[in-house]
């Protein structure tokens, strides 16, 4: 089977079933009393008040205000928490520079710990399936203790696909066993496995979903994440975030391709000649079909229908700019 075949059987399998893949981050484990005061100082969304069993999105700053790192926090009692990371030993120097004078003890899990993400609209009844207890009353961004026979696992309603989707983590030495368990409960809904790079590129494409490549070397107010920072708290970063508060110079847009090319991540984006952006990410929607991507823009073009021009290696062509969510723009498939 082609490449891009697969791709869109894997695509289609989440937007319309249900597939299943390891989606394995890089996973800290942090407690102590001073937990929820430390993890305020090096995150700009509000931890101190989260619940327990819920999940929050924060980005991770350095002194001049740009993101370092973006990631999901669990908080799973009063004093514990969970960090789902991507860059792990960044994040542990960073923690070990600000953490003196703190009751605090985080370390590297990833070894111990695997997720499964089951995505798509039939996962709730799969998943359902799969577990002893029921999960349909599960809320979006929760994380609660169940049990697949001897297994203990937790469940989080999540995922970064843009559909109903749960994450199931289980100890590492026993991931075969829930993953059979997954496939043999699957088989009645047409599950797939999905192996493509579909799960970081066309299903969070559509979607507006991010990545750090999209992110590097901006700051929460120039990509559409001013809601996540918690102006309250004494993060790292926010005096110099102040300041760009009233000056915000860039903001990351979506863009729709207007003829036929292939472009690069990094490519310029031009307007009448001039250089006014970069591309971030590039793909092909299978559900919008059509070419779609990311631009950081600088504020004053940034505007949704404008036309512009796109580097490539055979010449310029045409985009327009839009809105980076391409699919389900009231987010009702992900909290149905």
């Amino acid at each position: 089977m082609k490449g891009n075949e697969l791709k869109r059987k894997e695509h289609e399998a989440i937007r319309c079933g249900v597939g299943y893949y390891d989606f394995t981050h890089q996973i800290l484990d942090v407690k102590g009393k001073d937990a929820a005061t430390f993890l305020d100082k090096v995150f700009v969304n509000d931890i101190k008040n989260m619940k327990k069993g819920h999940a929050l999105y924060t980005t991770m700053l350095n002194e001049e205000g740009k993101i370092i790192d973006d990631v999901i926090v669990f908080r799973l009692e009063e004093d514990k928490y969970l960090i789902s990371t991507l860059y792990i030993d960044k994040m542990i120097k960073w923690f070990d520079k600000f953490k003196d004078g703190c009751d605090l003890d985080y370390k590297d899990i990833t070894s111990k710990v695997t997720m499964f993400a089951v995505q798509g609209p039939k996962s709730r009844d799969l998943v359902n399936k799969v577990v002893d207890e029921d999960i349909s009353n599960l809320k979006f961004f929760t994380i609660e203790d169940n049990s697949v026979g001897d297994l203990d696992i937790m469940v989080a309603r999540a995922g970064f696909t843009g559909e109903l989707g749960y994450e199931l983590y289980v100890e590492s030495s026993k991931k075969e066993k829930l993953e059979e368990k997954i496939k043999e409960c699957g088989k009645e809904f047409g599950l797939i496995n999905i192996t493509t790079d579909v799960i970081i590129g066309s299903l969070p494409g559509e979607k507006g979903y991010v990545l750090m490549s999209d992110l590097e070397g901006t700051n929460p107010l120039e990509v559409g994440y001013g809601w996540t920072v918690h102006w309250d708290s004494d993060f790292i970063g926010k005096d110099a975030l102040i300041k760009e508060k009233e000056n915000v110079k860039r903001d990351l847009l979506g863009f729709e391709l207007l003829e036929e090319g292939e472009v690069e991540v990094g490519a310029k984006v031009l307007l009448d000649g001039r250089e006014i952006g970069k591309v971030t990410k590039f793909t092909y929607g299978y559900t919008v079909e059509k070419f779609i991507g990311y631009c950081l823009i600088e504020k004053e073009y940034a505007v949704e229908g404008k036309e512009v021009e796109i580097e490539t290696k055979e010449g310029v062509i045409k985009a327009k700019l839009c809105d980076r969510v391409f699919y389900d723009k009231e987010n009702e498939r992900v909290r149905e």
